[in-house]
């Protein structure tokens, strides 16, 4: 059972964990860290709301599913997303990195590119570590939330 305060906490500080989780990653190819640290994040914002509403909370009312079989945790949709979401990041960040051999060139070298006319912003940088942050990101949200989901079951 949970307090009115902690639903009122969740419901004002997860929107403010992802957006900061947003602003990480978007940096991240610019700095060290911005997949991971943004994955971390991410997820804890999901705890929060594990922590405030549970899971099944996330699986009928997020995802607007239905189960019939609550014996088993791993019956949950929501964990096989988790899954899926942890194998697309690993192979889009090993992918990432491959890509160059291509050219030959060494494992993960990265290039850059200006975009010109981005709305708000006029110019945009962009860099190809960006697909080796996103794989980072969806790896460590996946597997960090596949934990948490199958420990928070027991």
């Amino acid at each position: 059972m949970t307090t009115t305060i902690l639903r009122t906490t969740a419901r004002i500080v997860v929107p403010l964990v992802v957006l900061v989780s947003v602003a990480l990653f978007v940096q991240g190819h610019n700095q060290p860290g911005g997949g991971f640290i943004a994955g971390v994040l991410t997820t804890t914002a999901f705890v929060l709301v594990y922590v405030t509403y549970g899971l099944d909370f996330l699986e009928e009312e997020v995802f607007a599913r239905t189960f019939e079989d609550v014996v088993s945790h791993l019956r949950h949709g929501v964990v096989a997303d988790y899954r899926r979401l942890f194998a697309v990041g690993l192979v889009l960040a090993v992918g990432s990195g491959l890509v160059p051999l291509y050219w030959d060139l060494p494992f993960l070298s990265q290039d850059h590119w200006y975009v010109n006319g981005v709305p708000l912003y006029g110019e945009v940088h962009v860099a190809s570590a960006v697909a080796f942050d996103l794989g980072v990101y969806a790896v460590v949200v996946g597997a960090l939330l596949t934990i948490v989901s199958v420990v928070g079951a027991e």
